[in-house]
């Protein structure tokens, strides 16, 4: 059995070591000068608004996370304090894949006295919403532009083939959705104890109660409205970039969004904050929009290189200022 500080090093280590092999293969063609051209060429006003919004955004998610900690022990969460708590987290992100969530409930429970499983419990709860708020954004760009997926999609599948296909055995698939549909209904029954169905049913269990408890907060409206607000500033971190570079600037609103969905994703994805993930789906879909790939990978790599270069900035600034606030001590009773 492997020590687990070794094993978690060596996972570290590997998810380092992919996201370090797909940034190199996607730029290994790319001359620099094509880049430092780019960047010489481009409207910083845009980008450095960009990174204003990206600020407000980290900020408004500060105060949405301060709105869900209602604990009854330790101090009262201010706004800036669980902005502070976030920033650190998105740095120890950049260091070690999830690692921030753990960061940022260990920065304010040291500040504020406020269990680690608690901050945690919000946490989980946090990042299910924004999990909501993806499918539903992903649902919005297929709606904006469905053309681009369905042509996508043909690329990969014959649509027409397929359709008439499907028509002419309606009755066999009809019959067969059904018997899937009782098969797995009495699969979950005879197994809802299982691990693997054990834990899927208390996820969605515990993702039903938590939206639940969102109506019991002091300010659920806040909660609800903060949540769209992070999607928006998202979209608009996204179009005033877009608007800086000269091989974006003609994109329309839809299909900015559908290059944000793209980079959502190859945030999710277990490396150091999206490096080489995020790179390649977004190069992926502004290729599809008639954007040159070179330009497609330097827009990707501008976006993604000054939003690191922020959170490290801001994420360094919050740590000190959470290193000098004195660790919470629980005052006596006696």
């Amino acid at each position: 059995m492997l020590n687990p500080k070794v094993k978690q090093g060596i996972q570290i280590a590997l998810s380092l070591a992919v996201a370090v092999w797909i940034f190199w293969f996607l730029y290994k063609d790319i001359e620099l000068a094509s880049l430092i051209a780019q960047v010489k060429s481009s409207n910083w006003f845009w980008i450095f608004l960009s990174l204003v919004i990206s600020l407000l955004g980290f900020w408004i998610r500060g105060w949405r996370w301060a709105l869900l900690i209602q604990a009854e022990e330790g101090k009262p969460v201010t706004s800036n304090r669980a902005y502070h708590a976030v920033m650190v987290g998105y740095l120890a992100n950049l260091l070690v894949p999830r690692a921030g969530e753990v960061a940022r409930c260990g920065v304010l429970s040291r500040t504020n006295g406020i269990s680690v499983g608690h901050l945690i419990g919000t946490v989980i709860l946090e990042r299910s919403i924004d999990l909501l708020f993806l499918i539903g954004t992903i649902f919005l760009a297929f709606l904006l532009e469905n053309k681009l997926f369905l042509s996508l999609s043909g690329d990969l599948i014959d649509v027409d083939n397929l359709g008439r296909s499907l028509f002419s055995n309606l009755p066999l698939l009809v019959g067969g959705a059904v018997i899937g549909v009782i098969f797995f209904y009495l699969l979950f029954r005879r197994f809802r104890n299982h691990g693997a169905i054990n834990k899927l049913q208390n996820f969605g269990r515990q993702l039903w109660t938590g939206v639940k408890s969102i109506s019991t907060l002091k300010n659920p409206l806040g909660f609800w409205a903060s949540s769209i607000a992070i999607w928006i500033i998202y979209f608009l971190t996204m179009y005033t970039v877009s608007l800086g570079i000269q091989s974006t600037a003609n994109l329309t609103p839809s299909e900015v969004l559908l290059v944000m969905v793209m980079g959502s994703i190859g945030m999710v994805a277990p490396v150091q904050g999206g490096i080489g993930t995020f790179h390649a789906l977004v190069a992926y879909i502004l290729i599809q929009f008639g954007v040159s790939e070179t330009d497609g990978k330097i827009f990707a790599a501008i976006i993604h290189g000054t939003q690191v270069m922020m959170v490290m900035v801001a994420g360094l600034i919050s740590w000190i200022v959470m290193m000098r606030i004195r660790a919470w001590i629980k005052p006596d009773k006696t």
